[in-house]
């Protein structure tokens, strides 16, 4: 009875040995290096992952089975297929995803190592630990021959920056290959994008005469920076920071990393407030971010479109020389001080920026990639003063006459309206090998501004 039983259980275990079947394999890259990590799945089934050898090993139920295999920077495989019983093997070569086409999308202003010229890189890491809330002139005013100004004493609010002694209109900023230069003024307003440097992957310094955006002229240095970065794993995450000043910052990040192997989408939503330092210096900003791309394996195009909101009290009058002398006057602002009494409230500057750029790139062969981009900037605001004894004939306004007598001035509250349009193209194709570097573009631009008065 024994010996029937032990045979009967025998059996049952070798039907069900060979009704099972196991799948191994090893997942390499196309340079035949096994892949550390990489997420193999089944449809219905715990998924694993490879270890150190790049190896990855299931116990299924002979049949059909999907397979997934996924990682990080790497195309995405689908397969279905035909499990026999026994021992299967299947091995996977992942490829390259192009994701240093968003590197690629800045080149043409970057500088390299055998670029002669001085420049400093600044990696995202660098900029996390410095970005509390501040412009961006004061995360960079460590760099080599900077200095730095804020009209509110905070680094919040209108900011200024001088690399080897040049003002901001002798230096030419980008932002993805793009120029960030008034187009008015050339000067360069970080103040209309507060928080920029959260969504700023990296900023190249060159100090001097530079690569600047195919031919426009940089005097003083350049200043580059790159949002162009693509991130292949979904995130979010909420930031705060406070400080001196009653200073504030708060911010959403949000991603969903590749879709499909081929689409990626990216936001940010600002917001930082300051009392400032000087006298009634407060800054109230809110900005936001999104970004859009679409990845093959040998182009890229994408689509940014940020905006920030600013409202300052005026404080870019300065202090007199005499008042810093005295403790309780060195924080003095003039602005508003022409109404008796307290201040004007409102003399405030309130101006929106919005900017929207499509860039597209194309590695043509292994020597060759293609850059192009459309952008537009619209601006649109206005700053408010109020004005004592102000002339009629200054605005056009004819004299009032009562009796016998003539009213030629007046105290009034005033705003001067800028609503400026700047768009254009930029493009470039680059050339590169183990001996030549070299690069052909060029950018075309219009601009038009209205200046009001209400």
């Amino acid at each position: 009875m024994k010996q029937t039983i032990a045979m009967a259980v025998a059996l049952l275990f070798t039907f069900i040995i060979q009704a099972q079947a196991v799948l191994t394999g090893k997942v390499t890259n196309e340079k035949n290096e096994p892949l550390f990590g990489v997420n193999v799945m089944i449809k219905g089934d715990p998924q694993t992952v490879t270890d150190q050898d790049g190896k990855y090993e299931f116990h299924l139920s002979a049949g059909t089975v999907n397979i997934t295999v996924f990682y990080p920077g790497y195309q995405v495989i689908k397969q279905v297929i035909e499990l026999q019983k026994g021992v299967n093997e299947l091995n996977f070569t992942l490829k390259e995803i192009s994701i240093q086409l968003d590197e690629l999308i800045v080149k043409s202003t970057r500088a390299g190592a055998k670029t002669p010229m001085t420049f400093i890189n600044l990696n995202k890491e660098t900029l996390e630990k410095v970005n509390l809330g501040q412009d961006v002139p004061f995360l960079l005013q460590w760099t080599p021959s900077t200095v730095v100004t804020s009209d509110a004493g905070a680094g919040v609010g209108y900011t200024g920056i001088w690399i080897r002694g040049s003002d901001p209109t002798k230096i030419n900023g980008t932002i993805n290959g793009i120029p960030y230069n008034d187009a008015e003024s050339q000067g360069t307003f970080w103040v209309n994008l507060p928080d920029f440097a959260t969504s700023t992957n990296d900023i190249q310094i060159q100090r001097g005469v530079g690569t600047s955006t195919n031919g426009a002229g940089a005097f003083g240095a350049t200043i580059n920076l790159n949002t162009s970065k693509l991130q292949p794993d979904a995130y979010a995450n909420i930031n705060g920071s406070y400080g001196s000043f009653n200073t504030w910052k708060g911010n959403v990040q949000f991603g969903t990393g590749l879709l499909n192997n081929k689409f990626t989408i990216d936001g940010r939503l600002s917001q930082i407030k300051s009392d400032g330092w000087i006298q009634r210096a407060a800054s109230d900003l809110n900005s936001y971010y999104i970004s859009g791309a679409m990845i093959n394996n040998k182009s890229l195009l994408r689509l940014n479109v940020f905006s920030g909101h600013e409202i300052t009290y005026q404080a870019w009058n300065g202090v007199p020389k005499d008042y810093l002398e005295i403790e309780k006057l060195r924080n003095y602002n003039s602005a508003g001080t022409e109404k008796e009494g307290e201040p004007y409230d409102n003399e405030v500057d309130n101006y929106r920026q919005t900017h929207y750029q499509l860039l597209y790139n194309n590695q043509i062969t292994t020597n060759w990639n293609l850059n192009t981009a459309l952008h537009y900037t619209h601006g649109l605001g206005y700053f408010e003063q109020y004005k004592a004894n102000e002339n009629f004939t200054d605005y056009n306004f004819n004299p009032i006459i009562i009796g016998n007598d003539s009213i030629t001035s007046t105290n009034l509250i005033r705003q001067l309206w800028l609503d400026n349009h700047f768009y254009g193209a930029v493009y470039a194709l680059n050339y590169n090998n183990n001996r030549l570097d070299a690069t052909i573009g060029g950018d075309i631009i219009f601009m038009k501004a209205n200046i009001m008065a209400k």
